[in-house]
């Protein structure tokens, strides 16, 4: 394979993704040549037209629905893709029919309860629709991005190329090999995952073009808050100096949220069947669906525009007559603007937790979304979990106070396309820093000049050019600690499970491409059936190192995660031999975690991360 021309990092993101490159020939130290993919794509029936943003929905239209030729695209495609349409179309025709609209796949492909390989999407279609998988959404999504570049870039084919794939901070191993599975579906040959905070904190960086240095200094603790259209993202960096240059590391990250936009647009829907019901006129599931739909735009409209004071909703019917029968209301931006920061940006104290309600003995199948919508919550919530996260950060100069009950940031740099209304910065960096002045800290100062849009697929291209040697590279390594739980042997007792000790086979901060062993202990693997084992992950004890062995742990301090499951090939063996083997983590450079069995024969079995879900297992 030739040398790449192109670093290309992709945001596959849960409304939106795009695609950004950094020329590797034109550019030279932290002084890049970028720029932004025009993605085509079809905006109507047999209009094509090139965006910058490629939205994450796909429309699986009736066999009937559409003339042929009407999903023609710019480059030859498959049966599979021409019998359903990704992109601005998609999103515009599902809102008016939206039981053939696929959204969210990013949100189902890391959701463990459900197998994200089986066809499952849309999920509250009629039997007569069709369905496709998460996976299979993914990959579509991703598969169109490479034919986009391929043709804009002929000279330069997609597989030669540098290639930097985001995924949420708090994606678990399984849900990242997923991702990566997507991809190579997608005929990625190489690529490596980034965080998306590592990834709008890099492009930060790269758009300052150096000043960076002047905004931030040894000590700080930049907090990263990311609120996407499916997820909240919390990560922490702390700067450190090393031989007198400025060093970014990544020292926590928070748990995986489903709260964001969509849930934005689905309690905004709810307030005007609010209003709707108040004139008489009850919406059904599907107008409702409908309802969320228009209601995304409202919000987008009036939060972004502050010379925008109102946006028509238009319900549409169910009967014959779509348009005269359709149900006329409106938002404005003051019950827009009220609403969602009372519901979304409580201003509440450093105390406040997440509500946890008791859910019901049986619930529709959908995703885990967040009990609580108050995004302020969460964060003090993470800010209070991380409060040591640089107690052991060699060579950081900042100090934490002595009664602080949270992690003091010191600056917070915005991601996600909510923020895009300067009124919900303002409202958290606002409660952020009611937070620090109550415990007598320094206000925190907010790092401008984000491309709110495109931050994350700008922030991917400029760390596969880092990856090359150039540039400023963010430390961190893997963002938990991983355990395998280990059952202990004891008598039978009736209604008493027997005690488990937590394995730990991954340490907080693990470095990309490093192969560590668990030291003395050994294992007995049966090869040829599958063997399971129970997984969790810790984001706050970083303390722990490969092999040690837990009796104790905190409820909050290990979360339990998605099983691991070996089906070990018996290679020379009979089916049912147990092999004794010691297990072997590895971070790799691609951005996966893999534990693997190694036999004293020096034989090597890979141990996947079940990521078929429990419903499948």
């Amino acid at each position: 394979m030739s040398e790449p021309r192109y670093a290309i990092g992709i945001d596959l993101g849960t409304t939106h993704s795009a695609l950004s490159y950094v020329d590797l020939l034109a550019s030279d130290g932290e002084k890049t040549a970028h720029d932004v993919l025009a993605i085509p794509q079809l905006t109507a029936p047999g209009t094509v037209e090139d965006l910058a943003l490629l939205p994450s929905f796909l429309y699986l239209p009736h066999a009937e629905e559409l003339a042929p030729g009407e999903l023609t695209l710019p480059w030859p495609q498959s049966e599979a893709e021409q019998s359903a349409v990704a992109g601005e179309m998609a999103r515009s025709r599902g809102a008016t029919t939206p039981i053939r609209l696929v959204s969210s796949a990013k949100s189902w492909l890391c959701h463990a309860g459900v197998d994200r390989r089986a066809a499952i999407l849309p999920n509250d279609a009629p039997e007569e629709v069709s369905r496709v998988s998460p996976l299979a959404a993914s990959t579509r999504y991703l598969a169109h991005l490479r034919q986009a570049w391929d043709k804009a870039h002929p000279e330069a084919p997609f597989a030669e190329q540098a290639v930097t794939v985001t995924i949420p901070a708090s994606f678990d191993p399984g849900a990242r090999e997923l991702t990566a599975e997507a991809a190579r579906a997608a005929g990625y040959e190489t690529l490596t995952l980034l965080e998306e905070p590592q990834a709008a904190l890099y492009s930060w960086i790269q758009g300052s073009d150096g000043r960076w240095r002047k905004e931030v200094k040894p000590g700080d603790i930049i907090l990263v808050v990311d609120v996407g259209g499916g997820t909240s993202d919390f990560s922490l960096i702390a700067v450190l100096e090393r031989d007198g240059v400025l060093e970014p590391h990544r020292v926590a990250v928070g748990d995986h949220i489903l709260l964001g936009g969509d849930n934005m647009d689905l309690a905004l829907a709810h307030l005007v069947a609010r209003k709707v019901a108040a004139g008489g006129n009850q919406l059904d599931a599907w107008q409702m669906r409908a309802l969320t739909y228009g209601c995304r735009s409202a919000k987008e409209a009036l939060l972004a525009d502050a010379s925008v004071d109102t946006w028509p909703i238009v319900v549409p019917s169910r009967g014959s007559k779509l348009i005269g029968g359709s149900i006329r209301t409106e938002l404005t931006r003051d019950e827009v603007s009220t609403f969602i920061l009372d519901g979304f940006f409580p201003a509440v104290d450093a105390a406040a937790r997440p509500a946890v309600r008791t859910r019901a003995g049986l619930t529709q199948l959908g995703l885990p979304y967040a009990q609580d919508a108050g995004i302020t919550r969460h964060l003090a919530a993470f800010l209070a979990r991380q409060l040591g996260a640089t107690a052991e950060l060699e060579g950081f100069a900042g100090r934490a106070a002595p009664d602080a009950t949270f992690l003091h940031p010191t600056a917070v740099l915005f991601n996600g396309g909510v923020f895009k209304s300067a009124l919900l910065a303002e409202r958290v960096m606002g409660t952020i820093n009611d937070w620090l002045y109550l415990e007598g800290a320094e206000p925190a100062r907010m790092l401008g000049g984000a491309d709110l849009d495109l931050a994350v697929a700008r922030g991917a291209a400029y760390y596969s050019y880092v990856r090359r040697g150039s540039g400023v590279r963010i430390r961190g390594g893997t963002a938990r600690s991983y355990y395998v739980a280990v059952e202990s042997a004891m008598p039978a007792i009736p209604g008493m499970e027997p005690p488990i000790q937590a394995l730990c086979v991954a340490p907080f901060g693990m470095e990309e491409g490093g192969e560590m062993e668990l030291p003395a202990q050994e294992f007995g693997l049966v090869v040829g059936e599958p063997v399971h084992f129970r997984f969790f992950g810790s984001s706050v004890r970083r303390q722990d190192q490969i092999g040690d062995l837990l009796d104790f742990w905190q409820a909050d301090e290990l979360i339990e995660l998605n099983e691991i499951q070996a089906t070990l090939s018996p290679e020379g063996r009979q089916s049912g031999d147990v092999v004794q083997v010691k297990l072997h983590a590895l971070a790799t450079d691609s951005g996966t975690l893999e534990l693997l069995a190694v036999a004293k024969d020096g034989q090597r079995w890979k141990v996947e991360f079940d990521v078929r879900g429990s419903a499948a297992a």
